[in-house]
């Protein structure tokens, strides 16, 4: 069965990767590849907030450089 691309998933607060869809709209919504954040879900668990503040700090590390 195809995704339903008018879909988004329910908890805002947290970070589901079990959908494609939802992989997607968090990657596309975060400014991340879908692999960097199957990354970030990995080092800091499924919490948005969290999540955002890895991916920020991340860009932050790479802009010094």
């Amino acid at each position: 069965m195809p995704d339903d691309t008018s879909k988004t998933g329910s908890d805002r607060k947290f970070i589901s990767l079990e959908q494609y869809y939802e992989l997607r709209d968090w990657a596309e919504s975060l400014g991340c590849t879908p692999e960097q954040l199957r990354d970030a879900v990995k080092a800091v668990g499924n919490s948005a907030d969290k999540v955002r503040e890895y991916l920020s700090a991340r860009r932050a590390k790479r802009a010094v450089r």
